[in-house]
């Protein structure tokens, strides 16, 4: 597991800003970016404060966000159960509308705690696993079920620190 220095890191950032410092690659040289920091440049193009990221919630994000997360390998079903109903999103698209204030929210719920599974887990796959894998914590649920809302992502969020703390199993 990570050091307590770390885990409490991540455990005292908040929306917007950064999980972690940037590291250096020992093998490169060059800074390494976070799972966070590049989830939301990929979905927002830019690595935003909290008050920008709540100005962009607003707005509504581009329906294309919705395929940062499929291409981070969430499912057809999942990206649409958890974001935005497919139809939904075709009728949006068509119309050339951004995602509503709640379906950006939810979008970036999903991406920040992918990206904090990432980061616990140092390997993407396995936090993928994860997030799909039933919990008893959550009574058989699994995580990404947990994130239809903000009170469920926050638990997975804190089962996700104690982990990368060494005191949840």
């Amino acid at each position: 597991m990570k050091s307590s220095t770390k885990a409490r890191g991540l455990r005292n950032k908040h929306i917007g800003e950064r999980l972690e410092h940037t590291a250096v690659s020992q093998t490169t040289g060059v800074p390494k970016i976070s799972p966070t920091e590049r989830l939301l440049h990929t979905i927002l193009g830019e690595q935003p404060s909290g008050f920008q990221v709540a100005e962009i919630v607003e707005r509504g994000l581009p329906t294309t966000s919705v395929d940062v997360l499929r291409k981070e390998g969430l499912t057809f079903g999942e990206v649409h159960g958890l974001v935005v109903p497919a139809r939904t999103l075709k009728h949006r698209t068509a119309k050339k509308q951004a995602l509503s204030i709640d379906e950006t929210d939810r979008a970036l719920r999903v991406a920040k705690v992918l990206a904090l599974a990432e980061q616990v887990f140092d390997d993407h796959d396995k936090a993928l696993g994860w997030l799909r894998r039933g919990n008893k914590r959550l009574n058989d649920r699994t995580p990404l079920d947990m994130l239809r809302s903000e009170v469920g992502g926050d638990l997975v969020r804190q089962m996700l620190y104690q982990i990368d703390e060494g005191i949840y199993v």
